[in-house]
């Protein structure tokens, strides 16, 4: 390359560079600066892509099991059983944590084993009817006694 073609090419790239600190400080002082409560807004989502990237992983490996050339029929029969169960599972927390936002709640979210059900809320205190109607809606859903839910508000 010649001496003058590089310095060409060097004098844009130096332009390029101070186009892109310019609309880097100009779009971030554009940014609105209203204070939410990221804090728990941050723990649901954090909590929401955890569970979800364990799920994934789950799913690989149900799959993984039911596609091995090497997998016995009862591994096979095993690991489609647990995957349909988790999509079953993972469904039932969708509609029940829906049914729950529907209250009027920012967000929530829900853990569940066989027997038990953990249900956070986006919400500094619960009222004694607003915890009736939560356990209300994940009795009709989810069959469980009073006993085996627990519900927790999270501000």
């Amino acid at each position: 390359m010649k001496k003058r073609t590089k310095i060409i090419i060097l004098a844009v790239m130096i332009v390029l560079l101070g186009v892109t600190g310019y609309l880097n400080i100009a779009l971030n002082n554009s940014v609105d600066e209203t204070p939410t409560s990221t804090t728990t807004t941050s723990y649901f989502a954090a909590y929401r892509q955890d569970r979800e990237a364990q799920r994934d992983q789950m799913l690989l490996y149900y799959q993984a099991i039911a596609e091995s050339e090497s997998s016995t029929p009862e591994a096979v029969t095993n690991a489609n059983a647990a995957r349909e169960a988790l999509i079953a599972q993972m469904d039932t927390e969708l509609i029940v944590e829906g049914l729950i936002k529907g209250l009027g709640y920012n967000d929530c979210v829900i853990t569940m084993t066989s027997s038990n059900v953990n249900v956070l809320v986006d919400a500094a205190t619960l009222t004694d009817s607003e915890v009736a109607q939560i356990v209300s809606i994940i009795q009709e859903n989810l069959n469980l006694d009073l006993k085996n839910i627990k519900i927790i508000p999270v501000d």
